[in-house]
């Protein structure tokens, strides 16, 4: 029997990896938060899209928030596990902008004034992570870099 590395993308892909899941956090970000405009904006067949938004609230990615009792109408809304995806879909859409388009289709500018260019730094000292700044340590027994011992 093989036994697949233990992985936490994998298990992070196992709530935001399906189509559709994470085109739903781009619109919940943008402050799209109801499910008609969500369907519209993402482009998601609706029992898809309700399929994956009862996916994403039973993961604890969004709660589901009445905003009318009759006829019962919700909004979803990020909670903090949602809202620590964000840096994540950031990321992606850098990704995106400077391999796949032409031209970025939305800039978000920060507070600062400048348009926003994320990175990933290191808490501790500050500096960006490249592939030669990091070297990971297998915390699960009996894994290493060539895989199960």
């Amino acid at each position: 029997m093989t036994t697949s590395r233990p992985c936490s993308i994998a298990d992070a892909l196992g709530v935001v990896g399906e189509k559709y899941s994470l085109l739903v956090l781009r619109e919940v970000f943008f402050g799209v938060r109801r499910f008609d405009a969500i369907a519209r904006n993402t482009g998601a067949p609706r029992d898809i899209l309700a399929s994956r938004l009862r996916r994403l609230v039973e993961a604890g990615v969004l709660e589901k928030v009445p905003y009318n009792e009759r006829p019962a109408r919700f909004e979803y809304c990020p909670t903090p596990s949602g809202y620590d995806l964000r840096p994540v879909l950031l990321m992606l859409m850098r990704w995106g902008d400077r391999h796949l388009a032409e031209l970025a289709p939305t800039v978000f500018e920060h507070s600062c004034g400048s348009d926003l260019d994320p990175a990933v730094v290191c808490r501790c000292c500050g500096e960006e992570i490249d592939g030669a700044s990091i070297t990971p340590r297998f915390q699960v027994p009996g894994w290493t870099v060539e895989g199960a011992a």
